[in-house]
């Protein structure tokens, strides 16, 4: 949760104005976030952000000239200690798999709820990789696809909990749609998720689902 003196501040690269002056009016009025840049073009974000230093950046794929994942990679080689969530209306299986790869921490549709972007702002600042459900699925199902099975045997040491948590979360589940389920608080679920993250020695959710997907 973030206080008065822990504000997140975010920055917008979006070429649709209505949209950008939408997302802009949400961040500001949000309790936590602020929003310090707004950039209409990949090509002026590549240029500002580096001075502009934004906790978290809502990046949009198609922006006419430079795309996304591309501004992503090249801010990225900076070296820059920003996250980068893609906010977008693609939904294929190329476009997700390029952001990550270019180093998207988290990948969310368009359409997704005020109060679930919220969440997700809040969760890649501490280190998450937020998805939209039907996104989440797509890479699981990807992953059941690619991975190869280890030796048989293979454990963790996860709890009962863990094991439940995790399996919501291979499955595409929200932090409070496991909660939900659970009967637990969201704030339980993220401690489950931590010491998930730390046995399997894994930092982000893609690399947890691949690893329970191993199993």
């Amino acid at each position: 949760m973030t206080t008065k003196t822990n504000i997140i501040k975010t920055a917008i690269v979006e070429d649709d104005d209505i949209v950008r002056e939408g997302l802009q009016m949400f961040l500001n009025n949000s309790p936590g976030l602020s929003c310090t840049a707004v950039y209409s073009n990949g090509e002026d974000a590549v240029i500002g952000l580096p001075s502009t230093k934004p906790d978290v950046v809502l990046m949009d794929i198609n922006l006419g000239g430079i795309t996304g994942i591309d501004c992503i990679r090249t801010l990225n080689e900076m070296d820059l200690s920003m996250r980068f969530i893609m906010l977008t209306v693609f939904e294929d299986t190329a476009a997700i798999f390029k952001s990550l790869s270019s180093g998207a921490s988290g990948y969310l549709l368009k359409h997704t709820a005020p109060e679930e972007l919220l969440e997700a702002i809040q969760d890649v600042y501490r280190g998450g990789s937020p998805m939209s459900s039907e996104i989440a699925r797509k890479v699981v199902d990807s992953f059941r696809s690619t991975v190869p099975a280890p030796p048989p045997g293979i454990s963790y040491g996860l709890t009962k909990r863990e094991e439940e948590v995790l399996s919501f979360l291979a499955k595409g589940y929200l932090y409070k749609e496991i909660a939900d389920l659970l009967f637990i608080s969201i704030d339980t679920v993220r401690s489950h998720i931590r010491h998930i993250y730390e046995k399997l020695q894994v930092k982000t959710r893609f690399e947890a689902i691949s690893k329970y997907n191993q199993k």
